[in-house]
């Protein structure tokens, strides 16, 4: 009897080892991120921010996510759902991610989710939040640590519609974000909208558009035009004349650091709405603006302080479900309940995994530098939530 109770607890022993062993590997695995932007073509500067910012938290952490190390995948959509659906499938099926982020366009966003949801790998966005996905096609391997596509114009429309604007145009493009764009901001502006003009996405040229701007007699454009579509429609309405009779206003996105820098002096004066602002007075947006500056020499955008925001949230998720990566629903509890400090200041989930968060309207001007950038003016909107959260019935 004695021999045995002695074998049996060596067993023991040793099986628990074995144990020990297995958990002290898995927490030494990296934590593989695939990190899929935009890198080319005219919405390659949003992109770009989205990884600089993303990859400036992993750097600070220690190059770690959750104290576990992190190998971050950088692929480039090049803006096209059908490389973006490919190259997604491949880091989910090849590569074996434990986490998806980077998209840009919700047109990628839409393709990239089907691979990547069916691989039971998370998604967090840092950047497109497609309405679908907030409403009837939520889902609970997506999160998003940006907004819903509609927040920022819904700001916008109701900003507009506070300074007594009575017809405004609006411009944006003929892809989801635009309509989504399009569709927030007529929820909280009640004047006339004298045209709707959805031009193709990253078209360049806006001769036919402001042709009919001059002749709509708005005394407002609202545009979301992200990249490259923005800088060159503001030079050609500012070069055209109709600046003088209307006044533009915009997202974010379209009078954000990289636009200001392309388009230079004209941008001044210019009203847009965002949920961050680089002046914003906490510490976390302190710490992230000054390292952003230091490690590469410009001034972060909304999508730079989005990416560095998805990061952080992963560092969290991984931390909180003990980098048992393979429990997915302690992953997705970490995630939901949102432990880290954003730089916009407070964040929480609603329950289609999408932020109830402030929005605030920001002015283009020179600051105490003489730089021409963002200073932030008020709240516009206080722990807001999506219009679509009412049709998601989250699944388990």
């Amino acid at each position: 009897m004695i021999s045995v109770s002695r074998f049996t607890l060596r067993a023991a022993a040793a099986v628990a080892a074995s144990i020990a062993m297995a958990a002290s590997a898995q927490t030494a695995d990296p934590v593989k991120v695939g990190l899929l932007s935009t890198l080319s073509g005219p919405g390659a500067g949003l992109g770009v921010d989205i990884r600089d910012g993303f990859q400036l938290a992993v750097k600070l952490a220690g190059n770690q996510l959750g104290g576990r190390p992190a190998e971050i995948i950088v692929a480039d959509d090049n803006a096209s759902p059908d490389i973006g659906r490919q190259t997604a499938d491949r880091l989910v099926r090849r590569d074996k991610v434990d986490f998806m982020t980077g998209i840009v366009f919700t047109n990628v966003m839409l393709a990239v989710g089907a691979p990547t949801f069916a691989a039971q790998t998370f998604y967090v966005s840092a950047n497109a939040g497609p309405s679908q996905y907030a409403g009837s096609q939520c889902n609970p391997y997506f999160f998003s640590a940006s907004w819903q596509n509609d927040n920022l114009h819904e700001a916008a429309g109701q900003v507009v519609q506070d300074k007594g604007f009575k017809r405004v145009a609006l411009i944006a493009p003929n892809y989801p974000a635009g309509k989504d764009a399009i569709n927030g901001f007529k929820r909280f502006y009640k004047g006339e909208i004298v045209s709707e003009t959805l031009p193709a996405f990253n078209q360049l040229n806006f001769g036919t558009e402001i042709s009919q701007l001059r002749a709509s007699k708005a005394d407002a454009v609202y545009i979301f035009l992200p990249g490259g579509m923005g800088i060159n429609f503001i030079k050609q309405f500012v070069a055209a004349g109709l600046s003088k009779d209307m006044m533009l206003f915009g997202p974010g996105f379209s009078g954000d650091e990289d636009v200001i820098k392309a388009v230079g002096d004209s941008m001044l004066g210019m009203f847009n709405t965002s949920q961050w602002s680089h002046d914003m007075d906490n510490a976390a947006n302190k710490k992230f603006v000054a390292e952003f500056e230091k490690e590469y020499g410009r001034l972060p955008t909304l999508y730079a302080a989005q990416g560095y925001d998805a990061a952080r949230l992963i560092d969290a998720a991984v931390r909180d479900s003990k980098g048992k990566l393979d429990d997915k629903a302690a992953v997705r509890k970490a995630l939901k309940a949102a432990k880290f400090d954003s730089v916009r200041g407070p964040f929480k989930f609603n329950t289609n995994h999408f932020p109830i968060q402030d929005y605030h309207l920001r002015v283009i001007t020179k600051d105490s530098k003489g730089r021409i950038t963002n200073r932030m003016m008020g709240t516009v909107m206080k722990n807001h939530a999506d219009a679509y959260v009412a049709q998601c019935k989250m699944p388990s």
